[in-house]
């Protein structure tokens, strides 16, 4: 499915778990590419959640680990989604929760080039169909280090209050601390929301912004960089439960802007 506008052009998979495969602006592709890159949902969790268990009230439950001896990354990237409608360019998309996520319900996204072609809009819902259950979702792009072969690569600049202290088996430790330089694979806190700039000099500049609070970074490969707005951090089904009911879904937005050098 693509999706045009001005001079950016957007597409998405709903066959892949909703995915961005691809994201050019005035000829530059943005995003890695492959099956596992792009960007993808993060939902109903985001990151590792430890073990793969979590609490639901007196209620313990058992994910399958994926990733090591935890469990990552949510349940949907790799299902195929519905799309509900879709134009020019806009799409709404969903996903129902099924095992082994144990409670059942939905996930919706709703993907918004604007008029003019500088930004595109993402929305992610998660919503209960019955009983409630704590939930996360996010994004994980993979933006590229360098535009073009040759081209200088990617300046990463955002102000955080806080880092989470990362122990060795990638999680927070609970513990909040002063941000640190690069390379990263960290969360940082932004109460006052995510931005984060994204610079390729003389090529293209993007910023990452949302209403929540927490994003992961992610430099240490040579040929991406991942800047991930999420509703909370690794493991926080366990650390910050927020509780989905049938009143209160889970919502979670992020806007990407671009401007060409």
């Amino acid at each position: 499915m693509r999706l045009r506008a001005g001079d950016a052009e957007l597409v998405v998979r709903p066959d892949q778990g909703a995915r961005l495969s691809s994201l050019t602006v005035g000829g530059f592709q943005l995003l890695r590419q492959g099956e596992r890159f792009g960007s993808f949902v993060m939902a109903p969790w985001c990151g590792r959640t430890r073990q793969g268990r979590f609490r639901n009230g007196a209620v313990e439950h058992q994910l399958p680990v994926d990733a090591g001896e935890h469990a990552i990354h949510g349940t949907v990237r790799r299902r195929a989604w519905t799309t509900a409608r879709a134009d020019e360019r806009s799409a709404a998309l969903y996903c129902d929760l099924i095992e082994p996520w144990p409670y059942p319900g939905r996930v919706t996204q709703l993907v918004e080039l604007a008029e003019d072609g500088g930004s595109v809009t993402l929305t992610l819902g998660v919503e209960t169909a019955g009983n409630s259950f704590p939930a996360q979702a996010g994004w994980h792009p993979w933006f590229l280090r360098q535009l073009t072969e040759g081209g200088r690569p990617v300046e990463i600049d955002f102000a955080a209050e806080w880092q989470e202290e990362r122990g060795e088996d990638h999680l927070p430790t609970g513990h909040r601390i002063a941000p640190k330089p690069g390379p990263w694979d960290d969360c940082f806190g932004m109460p006052d929301g995510v931005e984060v700039r994204l610079n390729w000099p003389e090529q293209l500049a993007l910023t990452v912004t949302s209403r929540s609070e927490w994003a992961v970074v992610y430099d240490e490969l040579p040929e991406a960089v991942c800047v991930e707005p999420q509703s909370g951090p690794p493991n926080g089904l366990n650390t910050h439960p927020r509780l989905v009911t049938e009143l209160e879904p889970l919502e979670v937005s992020t806007r990407w802007e671009w401007r060409l050098a």
